[in-house]
């Protein structure tokens, strides 16, 4: 597919990023389906710091860092927890790596606002610290968190995000089911009311697919298409290997 030509590309170039839907996918344990790639891309690194502000059916940090410790063993790599430290902006100014998991995007953004996190964040991950995204972890890195389908359980002063990349994400995108009984509002019917409001346009990422960010090189992988949406423009299916921000 040649370049659609709709993305302003960026003046930084040292992002290295890994995008994903979800954290799990059906059948497979926590983060198995992407280890491999995983452990491609913290090749050399230790210790990733972790940020547990997401928060799953509203465990607490501790639970959450464990949990992401014994998925990230498996490639004999540490994690650490944002919250043990007393100077978190320091703690991801000094981070090998980062990671921000799943869970309730509001709830996320919230609490990086409440500390301030966000200029640092956007600072160190386009200095080219390695960053990696799930699902509410992959929100974030759009220009606002407008898309996600999480509830809002909590009122963050912004919906203002990274901005790391120049579109939005909606994580866990489902295709209608043309067998379903269930007449309430699609995924996409959703974007296209956000599009009656929005110029941004929208990736839908489907379960087992994530992005790959490389400097300005945008890359969808995994083996299932994604689904861009562009205000007044019908949809279309991008590929994987597709590069969003080509050279």
């Amino acid at each position: 597919m040649r370049s659609l030509h709709i993305f302003e590309n960026k003046n930084i170039v040292m992002k290295k990023m890994l995008i994903a839907s979800t954290s799990t996918i059906h059948g497979s344990g926590y983060l198995e389906y992407i280890l491999p790639t995983l452990n491609r891309f913290f090749n050399g690194i230790d210790e990733v710091l972790f940020i547990p502000f997401a928060r799953p059916s509203g465990i607490s940090f501790k639970s959450y860092t464990e949990r992401v410790n014994k998925g990230f063993s498996k490639i004999g790599i540490k994690i650490v927890g944002l919250h043990d430290f007393e100077d978190q902006k320091k703690a991801i100014e000094n981070a090998e790596a980062i990671f921000i998991g799943g869970g309730n995007t509001f709830v996320l953004v919230n609490e990086l606002h409440k500390q301030n996190l966000f200029p640092v964040l956007k600072k160190v991950i386009e200095n080219g610290t390695p960053y990696l995204g799930t699902s509410a972890g992959s929100n974030i890195t759009g220009i606002n968190m407008k898309t996600t389908n999480d509830m809002p359980i909590i009122y963050p002063e912004s919906f203002q995000t990274l901005d790391v990349i120049p579109f939005n994400i909606n994580a866990h995108y489902l295709d209608p089911n043309p067998e379903s009984k269930h007449q309430g509002e699609t995924r996409e019917t959703r974007i296209k009311e956000f599009h009656t409001y929005n110029k941004t346009p929208v990736l839908g990422l489907r379960e087992g697919s994530w992005l790959e960010v490389n400097g300005k090189d945008i890359l969808l992988k995994g083996n299932l298409t994604g689904r861009l949406f562009r205000k007044d423009k019908n949809p279309i299916e991008i590929s994987p290997d597709y590069n969003f921000n080509p050279m």
